[in-house]
This record gives C-alpha cells, structure tokens and sequence, in this order.
C-alpha cells in the first residue's frame, strides 16, 4: 500500500492500484523466479500497476506544457522537520506527470532512460518533469511548514 500511495493522489486510488496488483500476482505467480525475493517481485507487481493506471487513467489529464516552466530553488532542509505521512500527501498533490516520475526516479531508482521507455516520453521530458516535480515539491513542503508554525503560534 506504502508504493502505491506514493504513486496516487488518494487513498482510494492507491487502493484500486493494490487490487490491480493482487490480481496480477494471483494470475501470474508462474511467472514469479523461485530462488529471488519474493518482496522484490510483488514489489515490482505493485509499481508496474501503478505505471499502468496511470497509463489508463491519468496520462492527459491535468497536463501542464513544461516548456514554460519556471525552476525556483528553496530549503531542502523541511523534510527533515517533516513526518511520513505529510510527505506522501504532499506527493500525493502533485500533478500525475510529475509525480509518477519523481516516484520513479527517486524512490524507486529508474534511470532516466528506463522512465522515458516505462511512460512512453523522452529523455528530455522526464528530466524536466522530475525538476519541475521537485520545485513543486519543494513550495507545497514550504507552504506546509509555514501553515503549521503558524497554527503552532
């Protein structure tokens, strides 16, 4: 559940992502290499149905042109300061675009390369996205800072 909600912008997504899954594991457990991890195995399960979800479901869908994008820079020193679940909520309010390759890139470790083929993009335009999803990242993490000092007095 933890991958998939990185992958959505809800909970109810990340649940229909899970299912997808389970349903491909259980219909191709033959295909699972005995001897590897197993965790590793459902673990790929689980992002290569997020992968396909977003496919489906939210490919253009609140797509933003990224040649007009501009880049800022601020503190990455937030997250520190941050717990689990308001990072994920803070991805989970990405655009899809940006926050399937962020997850890609950063949590799971693709390669640019791999990314572009996975989401059928070019190189060029998962480099940018993962900039622009970090800059984007960076001003919901700061917005959220400062809202909490504020309540916090």
């Amino acid at each position: 559940m933890g991958i998939c909600l990185r992958y959505s912008r809800t909970r109810e997504e990340a649940v229909e992502i899970v299912n997808d899954g389970y349903i491909k594991i259980f219909t191709k457990l033959d295909k699972y290499s005995k001897g590897l991890s197993f965790k590793g195995w459902l673990r790929r399960v689980m992002i290569n149905s997020a992968i396909d979800y977003f496919r489906r479901n939210e490919k253009h869908y609140n797509s933003l042109d990224i040649s007009h994008g501009q880049y800022e820079t601020t503190s990455e020193t937030i997250i520190d300061q941050m717990a689990e679940e308001e990072i994920i909520a803070a991805i989970q309010r990405l655009p899809p675009s940006y926050r399937m390759v962020f997850n890609l890139f950063v949590i799971e470790g693709y390669k640019h390369e791999e990314i572009a083929n996975q989401l059928n993009i070019s190189t060029g335009t998962s480099k940018s996205n993962l900039a622009i999803a970090r800059s984007k990242l960076q001003k919901i993490l700061l917005r959220e800072q400062q809202v909490s000092k504020e309540q916090n007095g």
